[in-house]
């Protein structure tokens, strides 16, 4: 019988809840825990929002070896024509706060020939080593809309700001964990993909306007599909 040993990764247990329900857990632990969805182990890692704590954990946990690592959650869209409840695929992802202001402007890392290992680089998903799990992958992740997206400490909410930000990274999407989790993947050559649910558009931060559940509801069916297709 073919199984994966297949790692989640969420910022918080609520963005992922409803899928964790339909997995049969088999241990629990202060950050991972372990699960079974059919024939497949699946770990379920709750890191905490931001990068630091999402590159602490990772940092640890993927000295084991997993066929594949999903990280999965919730997003900002900067991009009007993906609106909220969308779940997207993210391709391509950066940090995008890591540097030195100038003046009126932004410098990353890279720009200052400081470290162009990180910032300012786009950090990208890893590709699956297994031909079976790559046809089966590619092609539900394939039905998913594609996007660049940034990670930032501060998520924009200021009208300045996200003209800003716009014009430097011309951005689809943002997160406060993804390039952290690209990065580890790299680093560990760990093959991987980052699914967000757009629940909000990037503006002046405005609860009403957000759509929580319906892109937390969106996300999940997506993750039991590519679940299912494993």
């Amino acid at each position: 019988m073919w199984s994966m040993k297949i790692l989640l990764v969420s910022a918080t247990k609520f963005e992922i809840n409803p899928l964790l329900k339909k997995l049969k857990k088999v241990s629990s632990g202060d950050a991972l825990s372990k699960h079974r969805f059919g024939k497949h182990s699946v770990g379920v890692l709750i890191t905490g929002v931001g990068m630091t704590a999402t590159a602490f954990h990772l940092g640890s946990i993927l000295r084991n070896k997993y066929a594949l690592v999903v990280n999965a959650g919730v997003a900002g869209s900067f991009n009007k024509s993906i609106p909220p409840g969308t779940v997207v695929n993210v391709v391509s992802d950066c940090f995008a706060d890591m540097g030195s202001e100038d003046g009126g402007g932004f410098m990353t890392l890279e720009e200052l020939g400081l470290d162009q290992q990180i910032s300012g680089s786009r950090f990208k998903a890893q590709g699956l080593n297994n031909k079976r799990q790559t046809a089966n992958i590619k092609q539900v992740i394939g039905s998913l809309p594609q996007v660049n997206a940034i990670t930032v400490n501060t998520v924009h909410g200021n009208t300045a700001s996200i003209k800003k930000v716009v014009k430097k990274f011309n951005p689809d999407i943002e997160s406060m964990e993804g390039a952290a989790f690209f990065f580890a993947c790299q680093e560990f050559k760990t093959s991987c993909v980052q699914v967000r649910a757009i629940s909000n558009y990037v503006e002046r931060r405005n609860k009403k306007n957000w759509k929580l559940d319906i892109a937390v509801n969106s996300l999940n069916a997506f993750l039991e599909r590519l679940f299912f297709s494993l």
